[in-house]
């Protein structure tokens, strides 16, 4: 495998990135960069982390950083995460609000710590951390139950203060959106399947309309409303498809929302370089309009709901001594 690490690749911008990918020779990973300057999104640290950890740290090939921006990847651990010597030495700086390394979450201890860290990155009233909180859990929580990626998820999240940012990636090397919607729902591709994962009441736990009390199939579609709700970008990638969610021309008096994602101003394909899994970058503004403030009390109004369910689905379970 080959994967390019470029000058730029954020949300926006990201789609040259993914086009270079090389997902060939699985056994081996080949990671270049840029020689002047790299900056990249969240979301593709953790799809190189990702890519890393399937394959042997000796049939890694890690071109020398030239860049002035290489202390950035030692400082969101990508060297030390895949095993790849360095000369490259800096002063470490306490991150508690201002980003969070790259974190392989393998368990649902590893994933709670991550989210306490995310909360000081939110700079917003508890609650509404809370809810944002239970958001980017419930994607994880996704990858443990359902990708069957031996690796688990990999995440890592920046904010950025001078436009009150929040970037986070997360990225596995599962089955891919497709194999598990296809357990319950027809996907003729990967694009089509990513198009129902973001569609409310979809999941591939049941082929029932609103899924169940344990997975109501909302984790997505949750966080793709804030980011068109915020005017912001949030992508898809899985497969050979890629869904991102482009920024709105004007700002809309009343919150609307779409339940079926290709209504929403998009682009994206269906013949990119096949990810053997899936990622998702997600931009969140945290400035407090009342539109944003509005739509977290109604998803935690929901999410609220949704865990009465799963307790009550819990006592309901027969116990044997």
């Amino acid at each position: 495998m080959k994967i390019h690490l470029p000058n730029s690749a954020f949300l926006g911008n990201i789609d040259p990135f993914l086009r270079e990918f090389d997902p060939s020779n699985p056994d081996s990973l080949e990671i270049t960069a840029n020689d002047q300057w790299i900056s990249v999104h969240p979301m593709v640290l953790s799809m190189v982390a990702a890519l890393g950890l399937t394959v042997k740290s000796e049939n890694i090939r890690c071109q020398k950083f030239e860049a002035r921006s290489r202390h950035y990847f030692i400082r969101m651990g990508l060297f030390k995460l895949l095993g790849i010597a360095s000369d490259i030495v800096i002063n470490e700086h306490e991150p508690a609000g201002r980003f969070i390394p790259l974190t392989q979450i393998r368990a649902g201890s590893e994933l709670t710590s991550f989210i306490s860290e995310m909360i000081p990155l939110l700079h917003l009233q508890p609650e509404q951390a809370k809810t944002l909180g239970y958001i980017v859990s419930e994607l994880a929580r996704n990858v443990l139950e359902h990708a069957e990626a031996k690796n688990g998820a990999l995440l890592c999240a920046q904010y950025y203060p001078k436009s009150n940012v929040l970037r986070i990636g997360i990225a596995d090397t599962g089955v891919g959106i497709r194999s598990t919607i296809a357990r319950s729902h027809r996907a003729e591709t990967d694009l089509a399947a990513i198009g129902l994962a973001l569609t409310p009441g979809i999941t591939g736990t049941t082929s029932r309309e609103g899924g169940t009390e344990q997975n109501a199939g909302a984790g997505l579609f949750f966080i793709k409303s804030i980011a068109s709700v915020n005017r912001d970008f949030f992508a898809v990638y899985s497969g050979q498809g890629l869904y991102k969610l482009l920024k709105k021309t004007a700002a809309r008096k009343s919150i609307r929302l779409n339940a079926d994602p290709f209504e929403d101003r998009h682009s994206g394909g269906f013949d990119l370089p096949r990810w053997p899994g899936t990622a998702v970058g997600i931009d969140i503004t945290l400035d407090q309009t009342e539109e944003f403030s509005r739509l977290l009390d109604a998803i935690r109004a929901t999410y609220s709901s949704a865990v009465k369910e799963r307790r009550a689905a819990r006592r309901k379970k027969p116990r044997f001594s």
